[in-house]
């Protein structure tokens, strides 16, 4: 492994954090620019009818900032209902794999904490690109594995 790869990889770690760190605590401009600008994140939840994708920073951003000015309990769209006050994303495992000089691959697991203890996990699914000296989230694969049944983030009936 060469140190600029070693660099990469420390770099893309902390993409990675920076996006959850700027989601738990509402930065929705700090979320935003975790990604390209032609970044794409989508949900890829087997079994739910209606998953999101967002393509474009300026799409993450309105959708971040709608989920930031929702109250606790209001719907804003079909795909935003905020239930919980408090949310910590937890990451565990993490695979990065730089795939060319300003390419790279990550798969990470995660674990969502939230009022009710924990609440929901899965694992990201991402494209990286350097973009000047930082690696950026080119496409985000979100996929939920599990829900508590007491889940303040888990779908309806209807969506699934």
């Amino acid at each position: 492994m060469t140190v600029e790869e070693l660099l990469a990889r420390e770099a893309i770690r902390d993409t990675i954090a920076k996006y959850n760190v700027s989601g738990d605590r509402l930065k929705a401009e700090d979320y935003a620019a975790c990604f390209t600008e032609d970044g794409i994140i989508e949900s890829t939840t087997k079994g739910l009818k209606d998953n999101f994708r967002y393509e474009g920073r300026a799409a993450i951003l309105e959708w971040q900032n709608a989920w930031r000015n929702a109250k606790p309990g209001e719907e804003m769209r079909k795909d935003i209902v905020r239930k919980a006050t408090f949310v910590r994303h937890n990451l565990t495992t993490c695979k990065i794999d730089v795939t060319g000089p300003e390419t790279a691959t990550a798969r990470t697991y995660w674990i969502v904490m939230s009022d009710n203890g924990p609440d929901h996990c899965g694992v990201y699914l991402d494209e990286f690109r350097k973009v000047g000296e930082e690696w950026l989230i080119v496409h985000r694969r979100v996929r939920t594995d599990w829900h508590a049944p007491d889940s303040l983030f888990a779908p309806s009936a209807s969506e699934t």
